[in-house]
């Protein structure tokens, strides 16, 4: 999916191309956005604007991800973007972009902001799993690399269950913001055969390895994005935890008996 396996995760209104480019030889991936595709999406984000919240609102969506995957067709990383949509047809139009670009498409399952929430978008998806899946198979079908971003800790939600659905619509990828409860990657990693990106808290070796320990095959950093030093630890770490199963060395823990 992507070398090395660590990503960069979308910061609303601050993950564009020269974030991406500002540490592209840190990561494997770079997931922009989150961008709202339609009105009602759109019109949530605005919402979330006057509350001092930072969003992408660009006259025109699907030509503004056109323009900054193009920015970075050159790039020594894999591009993605997350997208937020009230309705399928946006979808339809990103992913064949996406596609173009050889870039994933990322659909927002994740965000819990009320406004968005309000219009169908966002941690909503995951309590509607057929309209969720509806998304994913039309990606699919534009020819994306379809990914989804979900989070753990909604109630009523199981996310191995979700994990099947979904890859079973199309999805390639599915980013878990774990929200503290790290086995999660565990659940979700045994129920699928899609690609699993844990993220939430990963600053250093030891909490790189613990999601790649539960199952993760990639992890991925949010707020600390813009810190080479930080990313660089990660990275070695990943690599080093995928270089010893390679060749079958048992990692030992600092500190552990034996």
């Amino acid at each position: 999916m992507f070398e090395p396996r660590l990503a960069l995760a979308s910061l609303s209104g601050e993950s564009d191309a020269a974030w991406a480019r500002a540490v592209e030889e840190h990561v494997g991936a770079a997931f922009l956005g989150g961008v709202a595709l339609d009105e009602p999406s759109r019109r949530a984000a605005r919402q979330l604007v006057a509350r001092d919240r930072t969003e992408f609102l660009p006259d025109d969506p699907i030509r503004f991800v056109d323009a900054q995957l193009t920015s970075l067709d050159d790039a020594p990383l894999r591009a993605a973007v997350n997208v937020r949509s009230a309705s399928r047809a946006p979808i339809r139009e990103v992913a064949g972009v996406c596609a173009e670009h050889d870039a994933l498409c990322e659909i927002n399952a994740h965000c819990r902001q009320a406004e968005l929430c309000a219009v169908g978008c966002g941690e909503t998806l995951l309590r509607d799993a057929h309209r969720l899946c509806e998304y994913v198979e039309t990606a699919a079908a534009a020819g994306a690399t379809v990914s989804v971003k979900v989070r753990a800790e909604v109630p009523g939600v199981s996310l191995p269950d979700m994990a099947r659905w979904i890859d079973a619509a199309g999805a390639d990828v599915i980013h878990v913001d774990a929200m503290d409860s790290e086995p999660v990657i565990a659940d979700v990693a045994s129920a699928t055969d899609a690609f699993v990106i844990a993220n939430n808290g990963v600053r250093d070796a030891a909490t790189a390895h613990e999601y790649l320990d539960h199952g993760a095959d990639a992890v991925s950093v949010g707020r600390p994005s813009d810190r080479p030093a930080m990313l660089e630890r990660v990275r070695r770490a990943a690599e080093e935890w995928f270089a010893e199963r390679k060749n079958g060395i048992e990692r030992v823990e600092p500190g552990a008996n034996g």
